[in-house]
């Protein structure tokens, strides 16, 4: 006679999808801007004999961070080459350490304990290269003035490092996927935006059950599935990220399809090709922006009431020994 009363769960709902916030990632960086910055970097690192390349990274950082932005606020990188030339001689001269003994193990005639000297003491220095990485670029980066920060503890993550290698190695390899995502949450998990927490929810077992069947389904399509491999992995990496603080709760997923992947990767390897290299700038710039517009955000946070809460950390000589290892630290 009334009509239909509304439930009280349905009235919760309706107030809860009334808080809800929507955020946009967006990525403004142009192809032809980049390209300048590039050759320039490219061009005085050859002439320098290479000691350019910590301002060179400096000013690609500084490009890419600056071009991204949260609600048209823009991030920013504020590392300077200065700091980053101090990790680089600190880097060269620990990894120059690790060849030297190599090298002394082979004129003694003894190559095989040379050889797992050398293979121990890069590995050694993977978790120490990825703390310190972390801990130096979160502190570097800002956004609307306030300070990421990584609060990780390097001792406690050497030790769950080291363990998770170890059972790698005796399930030779198997447990290399929990090795991934471990580190992965552990660190990730330690990254603050002032007084929000990131956390990182994936598990190792879903990860590599998703690239065993990748892997597999990859093979008998003779690489036509990897597209869509890739576009698992991406939504791997973000749909497990949220952003805490409190009760409240910002999170991420993707929208990307494996078609998306398949347009995207064969039209940066043609612009790659046919530009012989130059092109190699557009390629970046348009990965950039197809990962910002693939990303779907929304939660309860109120972004304009983020307190300053990290520290200034300069040291970045983490930053540059994974760069000598070719370590994906980006986050």
């Amino acid at each position: 006679m009334f009509g239909a009363q509304p439930t009280k769960t349905k009235i919760i709902m309706e107030l809860i999808n009334e808080t809800k916030k929507k955020y946009k990632l967006e990525f403004f960086g142009i192809g032809s801007e980049f390209f300048g910055i590039i050759i320039v970097n490219w061009l005085l690192t050859v002439l320098s004999l290479g000691f350019y390349y910590p301002w060179a990274k400096a000013k690609k950082l500084k490009f890419l961070y600056g071009a991204t932005a949260l609600n048209n606020d823009r991030f920013a990188f504020h590392g300077t080459g200065k700091e980053m030339f101090v990790g680089f001689i600190k880097a060269i001269i620990i990894i120059a350490i690790i060849y030297g003994v190599f090298v002394l193990f082979l004129f003694l005639k003894m190559p095989l304990i040379g050889g797992l000297i050398l293979y121990a003491g890069f590995i050694a220095i993977v978790p120490l290269a990825i703390h310190g990485s972390y801990r130096y670029r979160m502190s570097r980066t800002t956004w609307r003035g306030i300070r990421f920060g990584y609060r990780g503890n390097r001792d406690e993550f050497l030790l769950s490092f080291y363990k998770w290698l170890f059972f790698t190695i005796i399930t030779l390899g198997i447990y290399g996927a929990w090795l991934s995502i471990n580190s992965r949450r552990y660190v990730m998990s330690n990254v603050r935006m002032g007084d929000i927490a990131f956390k990182y929810e994936a598990d190792g077992s879903d990860y590599f059950w998703m690239n065993f069947k990748n892997y597999f389904l990859s093979i008998i399509t003779l690489g036509i599935y990897s597209f869509w491999w890739y576009k698992d992995l991406f939504a791997f990496y973000v749909d497990n990220l949220s952003l805490e603080k409190g009760e409240e709760k910002i999170s991420l997923r993707s929208k990307a399809t494996g078609s998306d992947f398949f347009v995207l990767i064969i039209i940066n390897l043609l612009i790659t090709v046919f530009t012989l290299g130059l092109g190699y700038a557009w390629a970046v710039t348009r990965t950039m922006k197809f990962f910002t517009e693939k990303i779907e955000i929304e939660g309860n946070i109120d972004l304009n009431a983020i307190n300053q809460t990290e520290e200034d950390y300069t040291d970045a000589t983490g930053e540059d020994i994974g760069d000598f290892l070719d370590l994906d630290l980006a986050m």
